[in-house]
């Protein structure tokens, strides 16, 4: 079933994201396991973590430095994955994750990240993650396009 495009309001899969991103931020943030702070989010949280939230953190806990290399390839030169701003590189990891390992409209995963970077983070960040995640789309799933 194919997901709803975002709405001013957001989906719920819109909030499990953000939330997915609030946990990798704080586990980056602390220099804590992503996993650690999942389960303290799980047992004390209210609202609870929806299980698609706990799916993407997982998954980019699992799959990090694979999800870091392939970034790493559509970095302009002289950046790396651990020069971005904390923000944007959780959030181009989670756009990666759900890029490579799901069957999510990569048009939708990239207006969710961009949505949240205008968000949360720095005027030339959604540009930026753009220029990257586009790149990576085109590299790994030509068929979207």
């Amino acid at each position: 079933m194919a997901e709803a495009a975002p709405t001013k309001r957001g989906t719920t899969r819109t909030k499990a994201r953000k939330r997915a991103l609030d946990i990798l931020f704080e586990a980056d943030l602390r220099e804590l396991p992503a996993a650690q702070i999942l389960a303290d989010h799980t047992e004390w949280a209210d609202p609870a973590v929806r299980p698609f939230s706990a799916e993407l953190v997982t998954g980019v806990t699992n799959s990090v430095s694979a999800l870091d290399a392939a970034l790493a390839k559509h970095l302009p030169d002289g950046w790396s994955v651990e020069r971005m701003p904390r923000v944007d590189r959780n959030l181009a990891r989670l756009a990666a994750f759900e890029i490579l390992h799901t069957d999510t409209d990569p048009a939708i995963v990239l207006a969710e990240c961009l949505t949240l970077a205008t968000e949360l983070s720095t005027d030339e960040s959604p540009a930026f993650l753009n220029g990257v995640l586009g790149a990576l789309v085109r590299t790994t799933r030509p068929e979207s396009e």
